[in-house]
């Protein structure tokens, strides 16, 4: 009796936002994490300037070009660019990238910063975790050095031990911080997204207000 070999089961195919993102045009089925996030916190708003990190395949930048309109701008930045006719894309690192480089692309500071980075996936949890987490490390410190006051961050993150920490760093700098996960989150997913909003400015400057307010 001959072994059939074991075919490995797509976890999207039949899924309803797969099938909506085809029908509505969109790259890819994460657009619908972004697009929740927006519906129900208001990330975006016309004019703004918007970084995108992680922006393969380019659902969440359609989506922000939209959303931004004609006087918006957005530079999204991925190994790989999508395949957008709108946008500025850079195709390195992110651990390349410097926050000169993104503000001269934007023609100013950012609004929002938005990061649906990962890496690739080992299945190991703990290890897929900790190199997320490098990842989403890397986002806010961009968002430290590109936001204007007043701006927004929006991050992938895999839930963990390291989270607390990083959530007290995001604090720092924030008035706000939430945690959501979007309905197109697969259940078995340990993924969760962070809001922070309210930028307070960067870290040095947020730390010598407050040295001067108790001098």
């Amino acid at each position: 009796m001959s072994r059939q070999k074991r075919s490995k089961k797509n976890p999207y195919k039949g899924d309803r936002f797969t099938s909506k993102a085809k029908d509505e045009g969109y790259m890819a089925r994460s657009v619908y994490k972004l697009t929740e996030i927006d519906r129900r916190f208001r990330v975006f708003k016309q004019g703004q300037r918007v970084i995108d990190l992680g922006c393969y395949p380019g659902s969440w930048s359609q989506y922000v070009l939209q959303r931004v309109g004609g006087r918006g701008r957005l530079v999204g930045v991925d190994l790989s660019k999508p395949a957008l006719p709108k946008g500025h894309f850079l195709a390195q690192s992110v651990f390349d990238v410097t926050a000169e480089e993104l503000i001269e692309a934007l023609g100013g500071e950012a609004d929002v910063l938005v990061s649906d980075m990962a890496p690739k996936t080992s299945g190991v949890p703990h290890s897929d975790h900790v190199r997320q987490m490098e990842l989403v490390r890397k986002a806010l410190e961009l968002a430290n050095e590109t936001l204007k006051p007043g701006g927004a961050f929006v991050v992938k993150i895999f839930d963990g031990e390291e989270v607390p920490a990083f959530q007290k760093l995001v604090k720092e700098t924030f008035g706000k911080t939430r945690r959501i996960r979007p309905e197109a989150v697969r259940q078995v997913s340990r993924e969760f997204f962070l809001l922070a909003t309210e930028f307070k400015g960067r870290p040095e400057a947020v730390q010598g207000e407050e040295e001067g307010a108790e001098g």
